[in-house]
């Protein structure tokens, strides 16, 4: 009788639950070779690709009763990384590596049937939780640059069963991976490429320093996606901690390219034809949604009302919390999901509504029905709502204007940095996160501005949650403007990117 040990993680969420992976070969048997613990059908098969990977390299099981048992045994176990594991657990329990080092391991990947071991997803957080508990990683070579992020600790990261035995054995040497970080792109959209729209540009801007929600309506045409492309390059780039967060996201769902860090912020643009699980996260094995992808970028929704009632309305929970929580029979996830919403519509179906050359004659039955797809709630948690007018032909014959993407990007910066220093005591990174006690503290207004909000949010009948993001709002207005306190002109100014009613 033989028995090894060696670790692997299971996934819940971002977090790597350690996994003790098992190998008992019995004395007497008759071949046969079960996996244990929990498994779903992508473990169960990996005895097949298991046994067609040792047979690939020489080796063939041998013809007694193997049991895998994958500890905790009440932990659902999902996906094909198990595969490298219970590979090297077997060779442990067959003699062919030294039993007593496997179990100084985490290893994850899967195998083809040549032995050589392919990416996984998830490689960052099991390289994490590797380092947490003092242990070594094995992982696939395409893997092992995601995996150096992660410490000072051992990193295997092998092309195939055979060189990681070798290596294993002393007959060769694995290089050490090294990290990589992403190239930026070459030619990011830049706010010079649009004519007019003076308006958007300044509540762009305002959206981007202070991280708020946006929503823009206009007719077709009038540049609210050019708009939206825009905000990215004026967000200031990732620092080392929130670079890791998205990676993290990123690497689970897969989407890490050739392992690489990028300290651009996410923008994803999802189709409207997108499932509620495709948004919010969710599916058979509870992958992170595009609100998650998008964590601490943007989230572009375009086309706003064509998006299913029921989908947009799971938006609510994320947007107030920053967080996406999936609850399933067997599962109950959290990923995180601090993310910028910018949407646009048209104002109605044919998007001439307040064109007399153009005028539906349907109108205005046409633009409520098509406006009231969108819930109160849902339009109560967008900090400003802005109209895009559509652009004149004299505005398109002007000259480029003379301030891009950089010019206000510095000023985003400038703003972002004060928030930074007033709001790091209390854990937050932007005025849009800001919540009860401290909103109050930082964003109090002056007796003038506080006279002007209190008549303001009764004329138009401002809910409790539409009055505290006017606060946000000007907040931010004011540290554009480099002002101490917030005054009368930020709360009118703020004022004005919230509409009387819903639409």
């Amino acid at each position: 009788m033989a028995v090894s040990h060696i670790y692997t993680v299971a996934f819940q969420g971002i977090d790597a639950r350690p996994v003790d992976v098992q190998v008992h070969i019995a004395d007497s048997g008759s071949g046969q070779f079960n996996v244990v613990g929990l498994a779903d059908k992508a473990v169960a098969e990996s005895r097949e690709r298991v046994r067609a990977a040792l047979a690939a390299i020489g080796l063939a099981l041998p013809y007694k009763r193997i049991t895998v048992n994958l500890a905790p045994a009440d932990l659902p176990k999902e996906g094909s990384h198990y595969d490298l594991p219970i590979a090297l657990g077997l060779l442990a329990a067959m003699g062919v590596l030294p039993a007593s080092e496997m179990a100084n391991y985490v290893a994850l990947g899967e195998l083809s049937l040549d032995a050589a071991v392919t990416a996984v997803p998830g490689v960052l957080p099991a390289a994490i939780a590797a380092n947490e508990q003092g242990r070594g990683l094995i992982c696939p070579e395409a893997c092992g640059a995601e995996a150096a992020f992660a410490g000072a600790m051992e990193i295997l990261a092998a092309p195939s069963l055979i060189a990681l035995v070798n290596h294993m054995k002393g007959a060769s040497v694995l290089s050490p991976p090294v990290p990589k970080v992403a190239l930026p792109p070459r030619a990011a959209p830049d706010l010079r490429d649009v004519k007019g729209q003076e308006s958007a540009k300044r509540a762009l801007e305002i959206a981007a320093a202070g991280g708020h929600n946006l929503l823009m309506i206009g007719p077709p045409g009038a540049g609210k996606s050019m708009l939206a492309q825009r905000l990215p390059g004026l967000l200031p780039p990732l620092d080392a901690r929130e670079a890791l967060e998205i990676s993290l996201i990123q690497s689970l769902a897969g989407t890490l390219e050739d392992g690489a860090i990028s300290r651009a912020r996410p923008f994803r643009n999802p189709h409207h034809s997108a499932s509620m699980a495709a948004l919010v996260g969710g599916g058979l094995k509870v992958k992170p949604g595009e609100v998650s992808l998008a964590h601490l970028g943007v989230l572009f929704l375009d086309e706003l009302p064509e998006f299913a009632r029921a989908v947009l309305d799971s938006l609510r929970q994320p947007i107030e919390s920053g967080e996406a929580v999936v609850a399933r029979a067997n599962a109950h996830v959290k990923y995180p999901a601090r993310f910028q919403l910018v949407a646009a519509m048209n104002p109605c179906r044919c998007g001439y509504l307040s064109d007399p050359s153009r005028s539906c004659g349907r109108a205005p039955k046409c633009a409520l029905d098509y406006q009231a797809r969108i819930s109160g709630p849902l339009f109560d948690r967008i900090d400003l709502h802005l109209d895009v007018a559509a652009v004149s032909a004299t505005d398109l014959s002007l000259p480029p204007p003379a301030e891009g993407s950089a010019e206000v990007a510095a000023r985003v910066a400038e703003a972002r940095a004060i928030q930074r220093e007033r709001l790091a005591p209390h854990g937050l990174r932007t005025n849009a996160e800001m919540e009860g006690e401290v909103l109050e503290a930082m964003a109090a207004p002056d007796a003038a501005g506080r006279r002007l909000l209190t008549e303001a949010a009764e004329r138009m009948q401002l809910s409790a949650r539409g009055y505290h993001r006017v606060l946000k709002v000007a907040r931010t207005i004011a540290d554009l403007a480099g002002a101490g306190g917030v005054g009368k002109t930020h709360i009118a100014e703020a004022l004005a990117y919230r509409r009387i009613a819903h639409l």
